[in-house]
Parts: structure tokens; C-alpha cells; sequence
């Protein structure tokens, strides 16, 4: 992927869209602007090839990762620490950006825009979403205590209409009324797959359940248009780097949260205390769904993000069935057929953006 060419993509994205759209409702004036359409076809594939290559990633790691974290329990409860689990995530992340940046320096050489020293005007701006996702991460964990993995993902899904909020203010960018519309059927698929009818609640989860989902969406969403607006405010710079970047505040963040809420544990029991199998992996998983995330917004935006979170929800629903027992009821599946057309609506509005 050539960062230049993502750079005058940002620029005339709008433009070449008009006219990829319009080709479909209208007849070409002549040759030219055949071989113009033709093109502009052609030069877009690798850009949506490499979008779907990832956003199916993030869908698979995303739909993992909330059963990889009950999993990691043990009678209930978790036998390490939350804080040194993030920590090495963050590492991991800061870890993976740097040998991606050694593979293109040997292969590209020390360019400008892939070069790991900065000015503090640039890496200023990064202690903001690091500190936002410390927070989210943390939450992650200690909702689990008032829901289940599918209600997990459920929940997540309250970040659709920050996220849409958001994008608008932030990035300045219109969505048309058919999104916000998907954005609203969507999230009435979700609550509509949380009704419980086997009890006198009217939704399975509890009250403080629910806070804390809205908390995290609420910070999710700023975090990820935030951060995602930082990526684009220079989008010849290589993706590593900004990556590197934000981990490295990430990092410092979680040393500040483990020195504050478990030290006395890490210095009692070990660093690795509680650790198991399960638990390295979901550290892996989590890793990979950060890098996954930047990615797609480097090369898609965080709608598409959002929407990956709404797929691995239906992902985790049937996997908790063989891991867990979850039971499918008749409001889940209705849930998800609503889930289903707001993400078709989603597309359809996009194009007529």
C-alpha cells in the first residue's frame, strides 16, 4: 500500500464515488469516460480487497475475545492481574508496530514518513485516546461480573450511536438519513436480543450492567474517532508508527494502573501470577484486535469498525452455545434478523451518501 496515493485517495474520495455511483444509473457518454469508470474500478481493488481482508479479521479476533476472557476465569474470578494483562497487550501491540517498521526500513529504507522520530506537536496528541482505551479495557473485564460472553457483545453495540454522534462532530463528515436509521434498527436489533422472558426482568442484564455499558461505548467511541482523526491528519505517515506511538502512552498509562491498584499483588505473587494457557491467548487475541482496528481505520473508517463488532456478536452467541451452554432464544434470533437489514441498510446508504 503506497501511503501517498492513500493521501490523494482522502483528498478525491468523494469525487471518484460520485462517479463510480453514477455510472451505475447512467449511460457512458462515450469512450473516455468508459475507460475513466474502468479505471477508477480497477485502481479501488486492492483499497477494498485489503478492507475486507481486515475488517474479516477484526470480526473473527473481535467475536473471540469476550469468550477468551470468561474462559480466563477461574471459579468466577480472575487469578491475575487485569492491569499487567493490559500492560503486556499494550507491549505486544508496541512490539508488533516496531517489527513492521524494521521490515520496511530494510526494505524501503528510513523515509520521512516512516521514521520513528517526531516533533511534540505530533505525539502530543496521543496521551488522549491511550488514556481513554486504559479505561475501556479495565471496564471490560469487570462488566463480565453482570453478563455473559453473547451479552458482552451485545452491549458493545452501544457504542453505534456515540460512534455515529461523534463522527459527525468530529470528523466533520454526513451521514445520510438511511445510516442513522440502520444506526437506530441496529441498536433496537441488540436490545431486542437481550429481552428475557424466563424471568420478571424485562432484559437479562441488571441495572449496573447497563452503566457500564454505556461507559465503555461512550468511551470507545470517542477513543476510536479520536484516534482515527489523528491517523487521517496525516495520512502519508506509516501506520506503524502512529501505532508505535500510541502504544508507547498506552504502556505508560497501564504501569501508572498497576502501580496504583495491584501493586502490593505483583510484588507479593509475581508479575505472572494467575496466568494460563487461556489467558495468554486472550492477550494475543486482544494484541491483534488492536493492530486490526488501526488498520481499518488507516484504510476504512470506524463505522466499519463498529459494524465488525456487530458480526462477532452472532459469532459469539453460537460459540458460547458449545462452550458455555447459552441458550438461543426466540428474541435473539429476531435480533438478529434486524441486525442483518440495518447492516444492509448501512450499505445502501452509503452509496447514496
Amino acid at each position: 500500500m503506497e501511503y501517498r496515493k492513500i493521501k490523494d485517495q482522502d483528498k478525491d474520495g468523494d469525487a471518484v464515488e460520485d462517479d463510480i455511483e453514477s455510472s451505475h444509473g447512467k449511460p457512458p457518454s462515450g469512450p473516455i469516460n468508459s475507460v475513466a469508470t474502468l479505471g477508477a474500478s480497477l485502481s479501488n481493488r486492492p483499497k477494498w480487497k485489503l478492507k475486507s481482508i481486515v475488517t474479516i479479521t477484526l470480526t473473527v479476533l473481535t467475536s473471540s475475545q469476550g469468550i477468551l476472557i470468561v474462559w480466563s476465569k477461574r471459579a468466577g474470578k480472575y487469578e491475575y492481574s487485569v492491569t499487567t494483562a493490559n500492560f503486556l497487550v499494550e507491549t505486544l501491540k508496541c512490539a508488533l508496530s516496531l517489527a513492521a517498521l524494521v521490515r520496511i526500513w530494510r526494505r524501503e529504507g528510513v523515509t520521512e514518513d516512516n521514521k520513528l522520530s517526531t516533533s511534540f506537536n505530533e505525539v502530543s496528541v496521543y496521551p488522549i485516546p491511550a488514556a481513554l482505551y486504559l479505561i475501556k479495557n479495565l471496564l471490560q473485564y469487570y462488566i463480565f461480573a453482570y453478563v455473559d460472553a453473547p451479552g458482552y457483545q451485545i452491549l458493545k453495540n452501544l457504542n453505534l450511536i456515540s460512534t455515529g454522534v461523534l463522527y459527525r462532530i468530529i470528523l466533520k463528515k454526513k451521514l445520510s438519513e438511511i445510516q442513522w436509521a440502520a444506526f437506530i434498527l441496529l441498536w433496537a436489533g441488540c436490545t431486542t436480543a437481550q429481552l428475557d422472558s424466563s424471568s420478571d426482568r424485562v432484559l437479562q442484564t441488571p441495572f449496573q450492567g447497563w452503566i457500564m455499558a454505556i461507559v465503555m461505548a461512550l468511551l470507545s467511541g470517542f477513543a476510536g474517532v479520536y484516534t482515527e482523526a489523528i491517523i487521517k491528519k496525516r495520512p502519508s505517515r506509516n501506520i506503524n508508527v502512529q501505532n508505535f506511538w500510541l502504544y508507547i502512552f498506552g504502556m505508560i498509562f497501564n504501569a501508572i494502573a498497576i502501580f496504583t491498584q495491584d501493586f502490593d499483588a505483583v510484588i507479593n505473587k509475581g508479575f505472572f501470577h494467575g496466568y494460563s494457557l487461556i489467558t495468554t491467548f486472550m492477550i494475543l487475541n486482544h494484541a491483534l484486535s488492536g493492530i486490526a482496528v488501526s488498520m481499518v481505520m488507516k484504510y476504512a473508517d470506524n463505522i466499519v469498525k463498529v459494524y465488525s463488532t456487530s458480526v462477532a456478536m452472532l459469532l459469539t452467541a453460537f460459540v458460547s452455545v458449545f462452550l458455555f451452554g447459552f441458550h438461543l432464544s426466540l428474541a435473539f434470533f429476531l435480533g438478529s434478523m434486524v441486525i442483518s437489514v440495518s447492516v444492509y441498510l448501512h450499505s445502501i446508504g452509503k452509496l447514496q451518501r
